[in-house]
């Protein structure tokens, strides 16, 4: 396998969406930053996957030690733009001890009784984890706008209150990475296709779609003002071009990566005195 090439700008800087963000110049078959192709990206996932579970020990181990810091990565996209994917090739490359992953549905009628964070903060990470959203909290800004399921006045107050949530939650140690996977419809229709032509693919197909399919144009202006309005200097947005999996992928990596990094996360110190264990285990 071809050795992996550094990013040239990190997406945590090249990828970064701010309240100017402007989705439909975001080209969703590009790979901002990385050189290479898909061998050199697959061989970056490898190089990557062994600095990201060192990183998320370290974190793991110091919740042990007192420490409160966890990890929120938040997945948004289109059916098919590959969420699955970021689980198991990138998180799902560290100890699952350490991570706490949610899969959000449509909400159940008790969940619907509560306001729509309820059931959010049921699922947050806790000291030492990384958790990650399959969809969110922002599915009640996104499809309930598209589908007029709720008002628009509603819909715009939601906004303030996610930006405050989101900033109760990196006040008490949580670092929040939003992700949108940015994907076209034609990449769609073919992986789409896939799943039609493929028995083992099958499971994974919903008649649904189609249907959310036909009002893409909406989900892109709804993606666009969410992005807008809440977009944070502690709670950013990063856009992930997703046609090409592989590059999704390490670009996800890398954001994951860099947070922890800025964590300054170091192994705790032994709280006993290490040369004495080693002599009473050598007589032993």
């Amino acid at each position: 396998m071809p050795s992996a090439p550094a990013f040239k700008t990190s997406p945590t800087q090249g990828l970064l969406a701010g309240p100017d963000v402007d989705l439909a110049s975001i080209r969703p078959r590009s790979t901002p930053g990385f050189s290479g192709g898909k061998k050199k990206g697959k061989a970056k996932l490898a190089e990557g996957n062994a600095q990201l579970s060192d990183l998320q020990e370290k974190l793991f181990a110091e919740s042990r030690f007192g420490s409160e810091i966890s990890l929120l990565v938040v997945l948004q996209a289109m059916d098919t733009a590959g969420k699955g994917g970021i689980v198991r090739h990138v998180v799902g490359a560290v100890d699952p001890q350490g991570v706490k992953h949610y899969a959000f549905k449509a909400p159940t009628r008790a969940e619907k009784r509560h306001d729509f964070l309820w059931r959010v903060r049921k699922q947050l990470p806790g000291p030492g984890i990384i958790g990650v959203f399959d969809r969110s909290h922002y599915e009640d800004v996104l499809i309930q706008r598209v589908r007029g399921m709720a008002e628009p006045a509603t819909i715009e107050e939601r906004y303030g209150i996610i930006r405050d949530f989101e900033a109760g939650l990196t006040e008490s140690g949580t670092r929040i990475i939003k992700v949108m996977l940015h994907i076209s419809p034609e990449e769609q229709k073919e992986r789409l296709t896939e799943r039609l032509k493929r028995k083992d693919k099958h499971w994974k197909y919903n008649t649904g779609d189609l249907d959310e399919r036909q009002l893409w144009d909406e989900y892109q202006v709804a993606y666009q003002i969410a992005i807008e309005r809440t977009a944070t200097p502690d709670a950013p947005w990063y856009v992930v071009p997703a046609d090409r999996k592989w590059y999704a992928r390490i670009a996800v990596q890398q954001l994951i990566i860099d947070a922890l990094q800025d964590m300054q996360l170091s192994w705790p110190r032994a709280d006993f005195d290490v040369a004495a264990e080693k002599a009473r285990l050598a007589n032993s």
